[in-house]
């Protein structure tokens, strides 16, 4: 199979009567991409920062507003990740947490190992929840409750995390257990319910530095949207992954 990097210079590129079919683009940047004419049978799209307005358009119709109420109506509570008063930052969370528990009781009926397979490349179950892990401790942690060293040693990256991220030497080499991931998991979401049951309109609005780009201020407020939307969006790609897992078997 031919594979493309960042070193490819594809911007531009125009294809004709080409046979793409099974490709796989992943971190890639397709905007303004045109198609035409083409055949799109299974076609695939996950793009987790695509906003009504953006213009995604299929056969002339934008579909962005359609896939945002959908998402909404699968995942109850999707709709409050952009809460801005302390009141319904809490009840986010809340609804946040009730979305996960079934995710987690249905992880652990899966059988032993399960959780550790990848699918496609992606992350698996357990990894999924130590990059939670990871964005807790960067937004809040770190951005937001200034610790000094505010990462828990079982967070995980996401790819080239080593370009923007912590120091890699902070981190577990190893493979930890599932019981640890979820002990550190539960240790997070506290940390934010916790924080949450004290915040203030004051406090949501107070300036922050964010936790990779230094030099770049952050709201309070805007990094919890970002624990949120992270959240939310791994909890999709969980609950996708977790469907191709059990049919394994």
């Amino acid at each position: 199979m031919t594979r493309f990097g960042p070193s490819d210079e594809l911007a531009g590129a125009e294809f004709y009567g080409a046979d793409l079919r099974g490709a796989r683009f992943a971190e890639s940047d397709l905007s303004g991409v045109v198609m035409r004419g083409v055949e799109v049978s299974g076609f695939d799209v996950d793009a987790p920062w695509l906003r009504h307005g953006d213009g995604f358009l299929v056969n002339g119709v934008d579909v962005t507003a359609y896939v945002e109420a959908e998402l909404d109506r699968r995942f109850p509570g999707r709709d409050q990740r952009q809460a801005e008063t302390p009141e319904a930052l809490r009840e986010a969370w809340a609804a946040l947490e009730r979305a996960w528990q079934p995710v987690l009781e249905r992880a652990a009926d899966l059988p032993p190992g399960a959780v550790d397979e990848s699918v496609a490349g992606e992350y698996s179950f357990a990894q999924t929840l130590r990059h939670l892990v990871l964005a807790t401790d960067a937004w809040l942690g770190k951005a937001v409750l200034r610790r000094e060293q505010p990462f828990h040693p079982l967070g995980l990256s996401g790819a080239g995390g080593e370009e923007w991220g912590p120091d890699p030497s902070l981190f577990t080499t190893g493979a930890p257990t599932y019981d640890e991931v979820l002990a550190a998991r539960a240790e997070r979401v506290a940390m934010v319910r916790d924080f949450l049951a004290t915040a203030t309109p004051q406090e949501l609005a107070t300036e922050r530095r964010g936790p990779w780009d230094t030099d770049r201020e952050e709201t309070t407020l805007r990094c919890l949207h970002v624990i949120l939307e992270e959240e939310w969006e791994h909890l999709r790609f969980a609950v996708r992954d977790l469907d191709v897992v059990a049919a394994r078997g």
